[in-house]
């Protein structure tokens, strides 16, 4: 079973979710995994706190030119659709970094004068931490395309048990790459205009690859109620309304799981876990596709 956790904007507490329901879980005995695929600036170790026992690094092909075999023909510049490959009169410019390793310079050359080569992108973490598998991926300082580690990770996952994918923040490729394929999307969101409006971009996202999924609104006493109008008028489910507490906010600061501080915020976690199950079970009320 595979569960996202996502949100149109940063700051919502996706992250402070997915951690705590990962370990609410494990503590109850089910084999869980916890996923970090927000390798822009993973933080669900923070709370999870793992000890890391496999570390691997994630690499794309980029292209070499054998000028021994080139024409300078401007063919592989020509079907780049990353403006990768610059073809002058007798040189050929690579961009290491605008390439998205698709190959497709490499397979259509017509003098076989393109080399592949292994760039180091990322490194993906593994281990455990409080009970949880834990896995995470890092994007090196300076890299810009992110959604290859976000393939090595789906590949890594486990395949039995239940895996939390937490998933970057916003609606573009990356957070597509995280979620797609997942049995249901958690859409974590707060009350606010913003909130709102990445709400409506994140519905949309999901609604198009087709996944079932409802909402947390988090800090829900701290705004308007426009975010339940909305909802109501999509035929949205609302999962669980958590309320601004400082204590959580207090927990959180020091990088500590929340349910460590409230059984009862747990206890919400759970069911609301029940909730989804039974959701992909297909015994739920189901959700929102239209």
């Amino acid at each position: 079973m595979k569960i996202s956790i996502a949100s149109g904007k940063g700051g919502t507490g996706k992250t402070t979710i997915a951690a705590n329901m990962a370990w609410m879980l494990a503590r109850e005995g089910e084999d869980v995994t916890y996923v970090d695929c927000d390798v822009e600036e993973p933080n669900g170790h923070i709370f999870l706190k793992p000890e890391y026992s496999e570390t691997r690094d994630v690499t794309v092909p980029v292209p070499e030119v054998n000028y021994e075999k080139c024409n300078f023909c401007g063919k592989c510049a020509e079907v780049c659709q990353f403006n990768a490959i610059a073809v002058l009169a007798d040189k050929v410019m690579i961009f290491p970094s605008m390439c998205h390793g698709c190959g497709a310079c490499y397979h259509l050359c017509p003098e076989e004068a393109i080399e592949e080569t292994d760039r180091p992108i990322g490194v993906i973490n593994k281990g455990t931490g409080q009970g949880v598998r834990f896995a995470e991926g890092r994007l090196n300082v300076g890299e810009a395309i992110s959604p290859p580690i976000t393939r090595v990770l789906h590949q890594v996952m486990p395949t039995s048990g239940i895996s939390f994918i937490d998933a970057p923040p916003g609606t573009s490729c990356p957070v597509i790459e995280a979620i797609n394929g997942t049995d249901f999307v958690i859409l974590v969101t707060e009350p606010t205009p913003f909130g709102l409006n990445d709400l409506k971009l994140a519905v949309g996202m999901v609604r198009v690859l087709e996944l079932p999924f409802a909402v947390i609104v988090n800090r829900s006493d701290i705004g308007d109620g426009r975010i339940d109008d909305y909802c109501k008028e999509e035929n949205i489910d609302i999962l669980l309304r958590i309320p601004f507490d400082r204590k959580f906010a207090t927990a959180y600061s020091r990088g500590e799981l929340l349910a460590h501080h409230d059984a009862k915020y747990g206890r919400k976690l759970l069911e609301t876990f029940e909730n989804i199950r039974k959701r992909i079970d297909g015994n739920g009320t189901g959700n929102t596709q239209r």
